[in-house]
């Protein structure tokens, strides 16, 4: 089945699963000001109009993105708070030891192995008279 869609990055890709939905464009938040600003610098409605067809947007967005602006919202939507460095190291701290627990109990393992193999050719060397 031939694809007609480009893939030149800025579709999606046309392999996959969703391959024939289109990708949501994000903005960033220096060109959501920028086109706010030359929105709001247009008196005429058919410049505006042409503004947002040039750009391909909707006045939702010029709407969303000057409230969001007036807010004194970044272009990012408030989220999870960043981890602090303390919560970094301790993830670190738990993941390295969980590593070395488990890379001790595999020496102990094969220690005991060892021991194992040396007691049954002692063993062996005992009967043989060795």
């Amino acid at each position: 089945m031939a694809s007609s869609v480009r893939e030149d990055g800025l579709v999606a890709s046309a392999r996959g699963p969703r391959a024939d939905r289109p990708k949501r464009r994000t903005f960033t938040a220096a060109y959501k000001l920028a086109i706010v600003e030359e929105y709001d610098q247009l008196a005429d409605a058919r410049d505006r109009g042409a503004l947002l067809r040039r750009e391909g947007l909707y006045h939702s967005h010029i709407q969303q993105w000057r409230e969001a602006r007036d807010k004194g919202l970044s272009g990012k939507p408030p989220g999870r708070p960043a981890r602090s460095q303390a919560e970094v190291d301790n993830d670190r701290l738990r993941k390295e030891n969980e590593k070395l627990t488990s890379e001790l109990a595999r020496t102990k393992a094969a220690i005991e192995v060892m021991g194992k193999a040396h007691a049954l050719l002692d063993c062996v060397a005992y009967r043989n008279g060795w």
